[in-house]
């Protein structure tokens, strides 16, 4: 069983280190350079199953990479929503409210950690019964690390900790029976 963390490459926010969730914004150059390069990549590995967040740079990704034509939209695997934070940087909303932390606060008007790790938990008993032959998921950082926390089974406290950047590649497999992280942030 494999199942392949693919996050979109490049948009002129994730530069900016600002929270995209909803927003729904194109992918850069350098971003659809990236999503050619997860296409080398990837190149001869077969999937029984490819989704996609909704969203046009995890789509398009998923398109330049070579995917695109087997590639199903899954709701679930949508950013986390940020509510009111939508757009801001970090140090932008720690100005308003000291102290601040994703993964224990969530964001007001969005969603809490603990919905986010709901639809992380969703999109695995989706893809399960299909992991014999390896999944290709196309999505974004915050919600393929939340993603990879509930295949631990574990919480959020441990998707803060996992960075995935831009372009990034991790697969989920399992030893001995136990869920595992094979790799993790290939770039």
């Amino acid at each position: 069983m494999a199942i392949y963390l693919i996050r979109h490459g490049e948009t002129a926010w994730t530069v900016g280190r600002r929270h995209t969730g909803r927003t729904d914004l194109p992918l850069t150059a350098a971003g659809e350079a990236q999503a050619r390069d997860l296409g080398r990549r990837l190149a001869g590995l077969h999937f029984s199953a490819v989704w996609t967040s909704p969203r046009q740079r995890a789509l398009r990704t998923a398109a330049l990479a070579g995917f695109g034509d087997r590639a199903q939209p899954m709701a679930e695997l949508a950013e986390y929503d940020y509510g009111r934070y939508e757009g801001l940087t970090t140090p932008e909303i720690r100005a308003e409210r000291p102290g601040w932390e994703l993964w224990r606060d969530g964001c007001p008007d969005g969603e809490d950690p603990a919905a986010v790790m709901d639809r992380a938990r969703a999109v695995l008993a989706r893809v399960g019964p299909l992991t014999a032959g390896g999944v290709a998921l196309f999505g974004h950082g915050h919600m393929l690390r939340a993603v990879a926390a509930a295949h631990l089974g574990a919480g959020p406290e441990l998707a803060r900790g996992l960075i995935l950047g831009v372009g990034g590649i991790s697969i989920l497999s399992e030893e001995h029976g136990w869920p595992a992280i094979e790799a993790w942030n290939l770039r």
